[in-house]
């Protein structure tokens, strides 16, 4: 069921269309959940969260009332907890390893994790405190998730830290690269206050190459924590993409979350190509945009669908149609040279590649069109290689290498993480993840700088 197709749309109902879709639970729902909770001693949930919230904690600080302790609970361990309450993968995290799967049905963790943090955010809770100054200074290059993360540890640990961030407001991919119906603005930038609160310098619009130097970065703070995430999407690399209507995803989504909304997909056909995360947002941000018909076009199976279940199934009952086996490999363009629709080919799966999934094979003689106003990129993003380059890291085809255990790169004083070290066995593409990777880097950073034992935060 296409949860649009009977909302008529004008320029006021576009906005309405990207306010957050999950409900929060009402104090009553949250109480009543809350006591469902089993409070496991050995707690499969905990094990499960790669930042290792203790969820029976949290929760029973619900069933008492006291929601700045379930909230603090919540924030010590992911310092972006307020933003993977809306977007973790839940049902594969903790959710999943709920011990009322066998019995029931699992704990909301996630809801209720957005309960706390949502009694946080509308209280102006100030969770946390800076450490006593340890002399030392650390530098934060970008201000996402993982950026985040380091600089409140390292604040909490007594470091005088600076995030340089290039975008006119920190946060990342939960400021810019999540669609506001899942996850808004006012919930990243709750976020981003905490860490600023603890006495944490951001320069906004600073892009390091352009606005300082590698070089005096390193000559300037005792540590560096590189964690700029991922660039744009790259060229697909076919016949017709410099049309007029062919966008970047990652912009794309980005566009939606500032206003005003742009009103020039009502009633038009869009393609997106490919069928990870992003690729739903982008979908579903073209559906909620007043586009007719959106369909996604994916050169594998259903199988080997990158994208989390749950917004799979979210883009289906969005009425997103799916176009599986299907290959791009031209846009055509009207005498205006604006997109008019995406020539295919159609593919069958042959051997394993090296990533152990079947290679997509063409199928002779199975050319066909699909009808178009607009095509959305959505193949993967390009790396910040040229950075890391001036930095003088080792990396792989634009993947930091690290040490595993400490985060620490090839030079000493840099460590990284985030998306700049995910991929080639290092971790998963996750919000939570790049969380934990900033803590443990700012842990790596204070024990090599000031000592092994850990400091008392606050």
């Amino acid at each position: 069921m296409n949860r649009m197709k009977n909302r008529s749309v004008s320029l006021t109902d576009l906005s309405q269309n990207f306010l957050e879709i999950e409900p929060d639970l009402t104090a009553r729902e949250a109480m009543g959940e809350a006591n469902r909770c089993l409070y496991c001693y050995d707690a499969p949930c905990i094990t499960a969260c790669p930042t290792s919230i203790n969820i029976p904690s949290f929760i029973k600080k619900i069933a008492s009332g006291n929601l700045k302790g379930s909230a603090k609970v919540i924030m010590e361990a992911n310092p972006v907890g307020a933003s993977c309450a809306r977007v973790c993968p839940t049902e594969e995290l903790c959710e999943g390893a709920c011990v009322l799967n066998h019995a029931s049905q699992p704990i909301m963790i996630g809801n209720l994790q957005r309960h706390a943090t949502n009694w946080a955010i509308h209280n102006h809770a100030q969770l946390f405190k800076a450490g006593e100054k340890n002399g030392k200074s650390a530098a934060i290059i970008g201000g996402g998730p993982a950026g985040l993360s380091a600089a409140r540890e390292l604040a909490r640990l007594g470091f005088e830290v600076t995030i340089f961030e290039a975008k006119e407001k920190a946060g990342g991919l939960d400021t810019y690269g999540i669609v506001s119906f899942r996850l808004p603005q006012r919930v990243s930038m709750w976020e981003v206050e905490q860490v600023e609160s603890l006495g944490v310098t951001i320069r906004t619009n600073t892009i390091v190459g352009r606005d300082i130097s590698p070089d005096d970065i390193l000559e300037s703070y005792d540590a560096v924590v590189l964690a700029v995430g991922m660039a744009s999407v790259p060229p697909i690399g076919i016949q017709g993409e410099g049309a007029k209507g062919v966008y970047d995803a990652i912009e794309f989504v980005e566009s939606t979350k500032i206003p005003p909304m742009d009103t020039h997909l009502i009633g038009k056909k869009v393609v997106v190509i490919g069928a990870g995360n992003t690729a739903i947002d982008a979908a579903t941000c073209s559906v909620r945009l007043g586009a007719a018909d959106v369909k996604m076009l994916y050169r594998r199976t259903e199988a080997e669908m990158t994208a989390y279940e749950f917004e799979y199934e979210f883009a289906k009952q969005e009425g997103v149609e799916f176009r599986w086996l299907t290959q791009p490999v031209g846009i055509v363009q009207d005498e205006k040279g604006a997109v008019k629709g995406v020539t295919c080919i159609r593919m069958e799966l042959g051997a394993a590649d090296e990533s152990g999934r079947r290679r997509p094979v063409p199928v002779e003689g199975s050319g066909f069109t699909v009808e178009a106003d607009a095509v959305i990129r959505a193949i993967g993003q390009k790396r910040y290689t040229g950075l890391i380059e001036a930095f003088g890291l080792t990396h792989k085809w634009g993947t930091v290498k690290v040490n595993l255990d400490t985060l620490q790169t090839s030079n000493p004083k840099v460590y990284a993480a985030g998306d700049v070290i995910f991929g080639d066995g290092q971790g998963d593409a996750m919000v939570v993840t790049a969380a934990e990777q900033g803590k443990r880097a700012a842990y790596s950073i204070y024990k090599q700088l000031v000592g092994p034992g850990m400091a008392q935060t606050s």
